[in-house]
């Protein structure tokens, strides 16, 4: 990616969570002040959910666009990594919110609330769900095409936001026909569902931060473009992993060797760049061999376990589409 792409959309992603910034804001006014002066526990916790999520929102906004940084001398394989961290931070704070939320209802189902009905109770949490919509939607509309996991993370919670304001809804209701007891009930539902999907996102990012192993798609349509090169006679030894969000890729591959160095130079680029090419991939290491020299290891034929893939029939490995 060139560096003019990268500034745009470097600068799509900051506004998009500039906007989560401004709309937790704009939320945690309106339910917080009509919470205080009603008594009402619903909105505040739901103002308190959204102080949380304001503090999410802005990591997101100062740190995760880093990954659209270059490479530099400290971090020579670029800031991938980053973007995943901050989705992290993110998930963390869902699923402690959750649990704050969770313990919260059963207080509440435990001893009771103490709330005055008012319209202007409806009237903020109205404010509060087409808020959280509206920012769902527009941050998902801006992913669909960043496919920023840190972003994805915001857009999650905005979701679980709608779900703890429709909770605050019914209670709001309840208090009206003299049910109160359904405020620290539909909580304690919506909270365990918060919990979820915190720990959802804590474990997806995760998986990027260790370096994990793709799904075996992956892995098959980056052999697939390697095999589909007129001068790659066989591919072994592929190992494809996480760095970031990125898909980093070190792979062997036989060509005749009794071509030119030059020539074969010139495949070397070629593959590099077919690779790079792909969806989602960063870093390629292609390292040539000359076929039949049967470099692969003989351990079993799992390429999980950096076995041949295929090779030559000089060597006995097995032979490309085989």
């Amino acid at each position: 990616m060139t560096a003019r792409p990268r500034r745009e959309e470097k600068r799509r992603f900051r506004r998009a969570a500039g906007v989560n910034v401004l709309g937790n804001a704009a939320k945690i006014v309106a339910e917080g002040a009509a919470g205080l002066a009603f008594g009402s526990v619903a909105l505040l916790a739901d103002a308190a959910h959204s102080v949380a999520d304001l503090v999410a929102s802005g990591v997101v906004f100062v740190w995760g666009g880093a990954r659209y940084d270059g490479a530099d001398a400290e971090h020579p394989h670029g800031h991938q990594r980053i973007e995943p961290l901050t989705a992290l931070f993110v998930g963390a704070v869902v699923a402690l919110l959750g649990l704050n939320l969770l313990w919260s209802s059963i207080e509440g189902i435990r001893f009771g609330t103490d709330v005055r009905f008012s319209r202007l109770l409806l009237v903020a949490l109205a404010f509060a769900l087409v808020d959280m919509y509206v920012l769902y939607w527009y941050t998902m509309r801006v992913n669909a095409e960043l496919g920023s996991t840190a972003l994805s993370a915001l857009a999650v919670d905005c979701l679980n936001d709608i779900y703890t304001t429709v909770a605050a809804v019914i209670g709001v209701f309840g208090v009206f026909f003299d049910l109160p007891i359904l405020d620290p009930i539909a909580g304690g539902i919506v909270s365990l569902l918060v919990v979820y999907q915190g720990v959802e996102i804590g474990r997806e990012n995760v998986t990027y931060l260790v370096g994990a192993a793709p799904p075996a798609g992956d892995r098959d349509r980056i052999t697939a473009s390697l095999r589909d090169h007129p001068e790659v006679v066989g591919v072994h030894d592929l190992r494809v992993f996480y760095d970031g969000t990125d898909l980093e890729v070190e792979v062997h591959v036989e060509v005749n060797g009794e071509m030119t160095l030059r020539r074969a130079h010139d495949i070397e680029t070629e593959l590099v760049t077919r690779l790079r090419g792909l969806e989602d991939v960063g870093d390629v290491h292609v390292h040539l061999d000359p076929s039949g020299v049967g470099e692969w290891k003989e351990a079993d034929d799992d390429p999980t376990d950096g076995g041949p893939i295929d090779g030559d029939p000089a060597d006995g490995g097995p032979i490309d589409g085989d």
